[in-house]
C-alpha cells in the first residue's frame, strides 16, 4: 500500500511472460481489474520462462524435459512464491494441474476466448499430399496425422508472428495455432480454417486465462470477486480430466467442453498415439455444478480403452 495525495493506493505487481500475446493477456486483465477495484495500481513485470529462453529445442515436450519443469510457468510461479510479484496471468493450458504450494488459482476469467485450433496458410482438405505443416505440440502432431497421415509435420516454436511468417516464405504450407491467441493479437484474418473441436479437440484449458495468487494475500482479497462461474466450470472439468490421466501440457490429450443448456456441461475428449495411428475418445454430460464428477466419468471411459498406455508411450 502507498499513499498518494492523501489517497491510499494499493499496488499490485502482475507477472507474465514477455511475448506480445502475454502482454495482450495482461492488458486485457488489468483493464478489467482497474474497473473492478478502483484505487489499485497495477505494475507489470516480465519473467522469462525456460520455453522463452530455449530457442533451439523444436518441441514443447523437449523443452519441458530439458527444463525439468513446466516450460512456460515454473519461473513465474517461483517469483510469485518469493513475493517478487503479487499475481501471475497465464495461458491456462500452459499451467500444471497442481499449482505451486502456497498459491491458488482464482476463479477463471470469462468469457472464454475461442477454444479451437486454427490452420493458417491453407485448409486441411486443400493441403496437397506431403505438405509441410508446422507445430511444436505433441497433441497437434498426433491429431494432424490421425486426420492426414500423408502430411509432413514439422516441429516449430517461437512467437506467433514468426510462425505465421514461415507460411509466407513457403518454408511451410501451413501452421496450426490456437485461435484464441490469434484473436487476442488481432490476427484473426490469418486464419484459413477453424478445426472442428469434435474431431480435433484442443488442449485442456485452451482459450482461458489463469490468474494465480498467493494464498491469503492482499491481491487474492482484491481480485477475489473477479472471474466467471460458467467458464470456471468448463476448465475445472478439463483440468480434473488431465490430472486423472496424469498428463501435463505436452501430452496428446484433447478436450472440448460445451454447454447443451445453462445447467448442463458436455465434455468430449480424445487421446491419440503420437504417430496418429490410433485414437480413442469418450464423451459424457452432467450438471454444470458437478464438473469434477463429469471429468471422472470421461476419464474412466478413456482409461477403459487404454488411455494410460498411450499417454505413457507418448511421454517416454
Amino acid at each position: 500500500m502507498r499513499e498518494s495525495s492523501g489517497v491510499v493506493e494499493s499496488v499490485v505487481t502482475v507477472g507474465s511472460r514477455g511475448s506480445a500475446l502475454a502482454r495482450a493477456q495482461v492488458r486485457e486483465m488489468v483493464e478489467r481489474w482497474e474497473r473492478e477495484v478502483p484505487g489499485t495500481r497495477f505494475v507489470r513485470r516480465v519473467i522469462t520462462e525456460a520455453g522463452d529462453a530455449d530457442r533451439s529445442t523444436p518441441t514443447v515436450a523437449g523443452v519441458t524435459r530439458r527444463a525439468g519443469a513446466s516450460a512456460f510457468s515454473s519461473r513465474q510461479e517461483a517469483a510469485l512464491v518469493r513475493g517478487e510479484v503479487d499475481v501471475v496471468v497465464h495461458c491456462l493450458k500452459d499451467l500444471p494441474t497442481a499449482p505451486a504450494p502456497g498459491t491458488v488459482l482464482l476463479r477463471t476469467p470469462g468469457p472464454r476466448e475461442d477454444v479451437r485450433d486454427a490452420l493458417c496458410g491453407a485448409t486441411l482438405a486443400g493441403l496437397p499430399t506431403g505438405a509441410r505443416v508446422g507445430t511444436g505440440s505433441t497433441r497437434r502432431v498426433a491429431q494432424l496425422l490421425a486426420l492426414r497421415p500423408d502430411l509432413e509435420v514439422v516441429p516449430v516454436r517461437g512467437n506467433v508472428p514468426a510462425r505465421l511468417a514461415r507460411t509466407r516464405t513457403r518454408t511451410l504450407d501451413a501452421v496450426v495455432l490456437a485461435a484464441a491467441g490469434l484473436h487476442r493479437l488481432g490476427l484473426a484474418d490469418e486464419i484459413t480454417e477453424y478445426l472442428d473441436p469434435e474431431v480435433y479437440p484442443p488442449a485442456p484449458g485452451q482459450g482461458a486465462l489463469a490468474i494465480q495468487v498467493r494464498e491469503d494475500s492482499e491481491a487474492a482479497r482484491l481480485l477475489a470477486a473477479s472471474g466467471d462461474a460458467a467458464t470456471d466450470a468448463e476448465v475445472r472439468a478439463e483440468r480434473v480430466l488431465l490430472a486423472e490421466l496424469h498428463g501435463g501440457c505436452s501430452v496428446p490429450l484433447g478436450t472440448w467442453t460445451s454447454r447443451p443448456s445453462p445447467t448442463l456441461l458436455r465434455l468430449h475428449a480424445a487421446v491419440t498415439t503420437p504417430d496418429g495411428t490410433h485414437q480413442i475418445a469418450a464423451t459424457a454430460q452432467g450438471p454444470t455444478a458437478e464438473p469434477e464428477k463429469l471429468a471422472l466419468t470421461v476419464a474412466e471411459r478413456l482409461l477403459a480403452q487404454g488411455a494410460a498406455r498411450i499417454l505413457a508411450t507418448a511421454t517416454a
